[in-house]
């Protein structure tokens, strides 16, 4: 998709084009995460945003690594010390 010329109006809204919204799935009252970067104003779903937050975790963590039995192990300590 091309990039298309938008206007903020005075009460500082901004309209999505509505092929940009056909586009993102997001309907009249829908909601976009925003975000800026590098100077940019990004939009996305929030579908898109977790995605984008899971590969970045996936990258971080080790395929071999699991912190679900991390967490399990921490919380067994925890309720070790209680008692």
């Amino acid at each position: 998709m091309s990039q298309i010329m938008a206007s903020i109006d005075a009460s500082g809204r901004l309209v999505v084009p509505k092929e940009m919204r056909v586009s993102l799935g997001v309907e009249g009252g829908g909601e976009l995460m925003l975000s800026l970067e590098d100077g940019a104003l990004v939009a996305m779903t929030r579908a898109e945003a977790l995605r984008r937050l899971r590969d970045r975790l996936r990258q971080a963590v080790p395929p071999e690594h699991s912190l679900a039995a991390e967490l399990i192990a921490d919380r067994r300590q925890d309720a070790a010390r209680r008692g």
